[in-house]
């Protein structure tokens, strides 16, 4: 499968927020945590305190009016669905296409298996720290949206956002 959603991004972004692939949901609406059951927009609407978006052009005008960027660690892999757990042959994305652009001061991983991949592909080029988010997918059943929340508040208590 190869990754062909672009990423979210602008010369304002300071936060970089990452997942691992785009779940088949996401691939066919062809934009970010596209499943239902998923609680990332949720999760960041409480966090920034605001509405929660319901289209796609309310979901980059929440991202970009708070300086956030979105975007996956994998350009490519062999994956079964939606599974994290199944992801083979992993290629990953050129993250310079955002950190040239942006003033990225924090990189966060929306879950465990994000993070493994970036510590394996992504930092050894950029060496860039990154900080692992429990996962807002539907998979993640052990985290209720009120754990969530909590976990994720720092996203919006990075200054100037």
């Amino acid at each position: 499968m190869i990754h062909t959603i672009d990423p979210v991004f602008d010369e304002h972004s300071k936060i970089l927020i990452l997942g691992s692939f785009p779940s088949v949901k996401s691939r066919e609406q062809q934009f970010f945590y596209g499943h239902k059951q998923n609680r990332f927009w949720k999760v960041l609407a409480q966090v920034l305190k605001c509405g929660v978006p319901e289209d796609i052009p309310q979901k980059k005008a929440m991202l970009t009016e708070h300086h956030i960027a979105v975007w996956d660690v994998i350009a490519s892999c062999e994956i079964t669905g939606s599974s994290d757990a199944s992801i083979r042959d992993v290629k990953p994305n050129d993250l310079s296409r955002i950190l040239s652009v942006a003033d990225i001061r924090t990189i966060y991983l929306n879950g465990g298996k994000a993070y493994q991949l970036y510590q394996k592909y992504i930092f050894p080029v950029t060496g860039r720290e990154a900080y692992p988010l429990p996962s807002t997918s539907p998979a993640n059943a052990g985290y209720s949206l009120e754990r969530l929340v909590e976990a994720w508040q720092v996203v919006g208590s990075l200054p100037d956002l």
